[in-house]
């Protein structure tokens, strides 16, 4: 159990909208094929924003919500999946968007793809419990550039967006805190969901000749067996570790993956709907911004209130499951 407080968090959505009419319009596909099959009615593309730049404005927007200014901050971590450029990290770039350039705010990424900002959460809670940081920044920012057009099924499924959180240690009588927290990692599941590009696999050289590998490929039945096997187990040991069950909880809010996977997932699991948080209908999957633009919405609507017992529950590529219970 730490003590750590979820202070504000922030969200910022481009500004170029995009519906299911739209997609539909662009790849030639029959009226209502994108709501049927991937649920999205709408998602937001990026026109002129960078990922370190929505992750800025992201951020500008939680630290008004905590009444705080970057100067009251003492890290700044990227949660993002996908990195805006290989050198130097996103979370640097982002310090230099919010005007901090000689501040000396240590800055680093973090990425367990669409787990970072929950693998995030949970790495810096033990540094702030232990005294290293007082007020943590944590930023996920996704510019989905990598969308295959050819695979109907997973790039209508896709948005981009940014969100970010402020995590500070929990002052005295305060009850927020998290109660537990795990991840597991299955690799046989890790070429279920990958983009082979953009590492150091592959020359610069021979990037012309190997455009196929800078684009993402999933296999969504076989990501979707995995997860209906793991999760049930994962998520009742998490529940055993906190001495909690299911219906304890006030939401769970789980990475938004894709409609059909995450109601079959909340039935499985035996969540009431009113108490899981979906937004995947008006932003799309944001890979790693899904779960803090969830958890920012989840607030803004006050679906959840000081003091109760949130889950944060994810999969990501790898194949790798995590979740973290609090008291929000």
């Amino acid at each position: 159990m730490r003590r750590v407080k979820l202070l504000s968090t922030g969200k910022y959505l481009p500004k170029n909208r995009v519906t299911a009419s739209d997609i539909e319009q662009r790849l030639g596909l029959p009226k209502d094929w994108v709501e049927q099959k991937s649920g999205v009615l709408v998602r937001h593309f990026v026109e002129d924003e960078t990922a370190s730049l929505m992750g800025a404005l992201a951020a500008k927007d939680a630290l008004a919500a905590a009444g705080l200014s970057i100067e009251d901050i003492d890290c700044i971590i990227s949660t993002s999946g996908i990195p805006e450029q290989s050198i130097p990290c996103t979370a640097a770039l982002v310090q230099k968007h919010l005007g901090a350039i000689d501040a000396g705010i240590p800055a680093f990424d973090i990425n367990s793809t669409c787990l970072s900002f929950i693998t995030g959460f949970d790495t810096i809670s033990y540094l702030i419990e232990a005294g290293r940081y007082r007020r943590v920044l944590l930023v996920a920012s996704e510019v989905c550039t990598g969308l295959n057009w050819h695979d109907r099924e997973s790039c209508t499924l896709f948005g981009d967006g940014a969100a970010a959180a402020i995590l500070a240690r929990s002052e005295r009588g305060e009850s927020a805190r998290i109660l537990t927290s795990s991840m597991e990692t299955y690799s046989k599941g890790a070429h279920l969901t990958e983009c082979t590009g953009g590492g150091n696999k592959y020359h610069p050289k021979d990037y012309a000749d190997n455009l196929e590998s800078f684009l993402f490929r999933m296999d969504g039945r076989g990501v979707y067996r995995m997860a209906s096997e793991i999760l049930p187990r994962f998520v009742d040991s998490l529940l055993q570790t906190a001495e909690l069950k299911i219906a304890d909880l006030q939401m769970v809010i789980p990475h938004q993956a894709s409609l059909m996977a995450m109601r079959l997932i909340c039935k499985q699991l035996g969540i009431a709907p009113e108490k899981f948080m979906t937004i995947i209908q008006t932003h799309g999957n944001t890979i790693a911004a899904s779960v803090p633009m969830a958890l920012h919405e989840a607030i803004h609507q006050n679906k959840i209130q000081r003091g109760d017992l949130v889950l944060l529950l994810g999969t990501s590529a790898g194949f790798s499951v995590g979740g973290i219970v609090l008291e929000y």
